[in-house]
């Protein structure tokens, strides 16, 4: 459960602003509660709470600033094309801010690389960033966003259009190759949501 250090009078006002019902709280500890895009904010003194399964949103309407992300992510198919999916992770300085992995049905090991990328900018975005340092072990992924390696597929053409689309979303940004070990957790969580199924 992510908990947001502000001001939660400032941090209702984000809400209602927004268009966000903010209720009562249920207790005499809580300042009030709200529940938007699959997740519940309460508000104590100093603190908002975050529950749910997609808190995302909610999150990113809480931060009173955007602020700096790395993103990591990974895509995995067993065949090519096959069953696949993605995994994500969000780290700041204060460590994981999310995660995730889940099934993206049938696709090659690439296609899944540009759909982990893609999901990966949708969270960062959701979360409020206005800066994000991606990194992903797909050297092809990287140098196709960056505009050093072309394509011919024209899947992955889209793709990369898509990627940079939501790359303008941030007022900075960066993408860069890593190791698979340094993107291990994004990868153990796009196998984890093909065992899963």
């Amino acid at each position: 459960m992510p908990t947001i250090e502000c001001d939660e009078t400032r941090a209702r006002e984000r809400l209602e602003a927004a268009g966000v019902t903010v209720e009562a709280g249920n207790t005499d500890h809580e300042e009030w509660r709200a529940s938007h895009g699959g997740g519940t904010a309460v508000a104590y003194e100093g603190k908002v709470v975050v529950q749910g399964g997609d808190t995302a949103r909610l999150e990113g309407l809480l931060r009173e600033h955007g602020g700096r992300v790395h993103a990591y992510f990974d895509g995995a198919s067993r065949g090519n094309p096959g069953p696949a999916a993605v995994g994500w992770v969000l780290v700041t300085d204060d460590g994981i801010v999310a995660d995730g992995g889940e099934r993206i049905g049938t696709a090659t090991n690439n296609q899944a690389e540009y759909r982990a990328l893609l999901r990966v900018l949708e969270v960062a975005r959701d979360h409020g960033f206005d800066e994000i340092r991606l990194r992903g072990d797909s050297e092809l992924i990287v140098k196709q966003v960056r505009g050093e390696w072309n394509t011919n597929d024209p899947e992955l053409r889209e793709h990369r259009v898509d990627a940079r689309e939501g790359l303008m979303a941030f007022e900075e940004w960066s993408i860069e190759h890593v190791p698979r070990e340094i993107n291990a957790r994004a990868d153990e969580l796009a196998n984890e949501a093909l065992d899963d199924a």
